[in-house]
């Protein structure tokens, strides 16, 4: 029978620290087998050296266990985001820098983003609380601001950011899963990518006609230059 490792008491008062040691083990443990099923309660006590019972006086079960390691990352991932985009001289360059941040942080830690992004969601868990109170919620607040300053096209900025979201996700979500396909420079390839979800909604917004096809999109954009250049 495999026993957990011996581990001195914590003093009074630390039960912080090992709710953290108990999600830096059950991140190497995602880290070492790849998968949250090949990770339980059991091996996560056995890596911090406390009986079972232990992780439940934190965590009610393994999936709320699994919830906050991936809300911790999310965390780290706004944290990432935040600190590239404090130096930048415009709002749509703030805007660039976080979502190659999202894209640079996923490939960084390809096994987490997985586990935190394409895994299971439940309504309500704490994944979904920290996308819309950190990383998603700083990428709304700068959706709004382009908004205000008249960059952006009117509109709900929560579907926006959504839709930024969702391609700086599908980039990196592809180049996870497809890392030999002819991606190039993987930096360039993401920036080229992003700008063209994020100018492509700007230029939508500025057709006279929200329904217009994409033919009569295009034809509006060759009037419009032709029209600058005569003038």
């Amino acid at each position: 029978m495999s026993l957990p490792l011996k581990r001195r008491r914590a003093p009074r008062g630390s039960g912080e620290q090992l709710r953290d040691e108990i999600l830096d083990a059950t991140t190497e443990l995602l880290l070492e087998t790849g998968h949250a099923k090949a990770v339980s309660i059991r091996s996560v006590a056995q890596r911090v050296g406390v009986t079972p019972p232990s992780i439940y006086l934190h965590f009610a079960d393994k999936d709320a266990l699994l919830d906050a390691v991936c809300a911790r990352y999310f965390e780290k991932l706004d944290e990432e985001m935040q600190r590239v985009s404090a130096d930048q001289p415009t709002t749509i360059e703030v805007l660039r820098a976080q979502g190659l941040a999202y894209v640079r942080f996923a490939t960084q830690t390809p096994e987490l983003y997985r586990i935190a992004t394409m895994g299971e969601g439940r309504e309500g868990s704490n994944v979904d609380m920290t996308l819309n109170s950190s990383a998603f919620q700083h990428l709304r607040n700068t959706v709004e601001a382009l908004i205000g300053e008249g960059i952006y096209p009117k509109g709900d900025p929560t579907v926006a950011a959504l839709q930024l979201l969702t391609a700086a996700h599908g980039v990196a979500a592809l180049l996870i899963s497809k890392p030999y396909l002819p991606w190039g420079d993987v930096e360039e390839f993401a920036d080229q990518a992003l700008s063209a979800a994020c100018l492509g909604h700007i230029v939508l917004g500025l057709v006279d006609d929200a329904d217009s096809t994409p033919a009569q999109t295009i034809e509006w954009l060759m009037k419009r230059t032709l029209q600058e250049g005569n003038s």
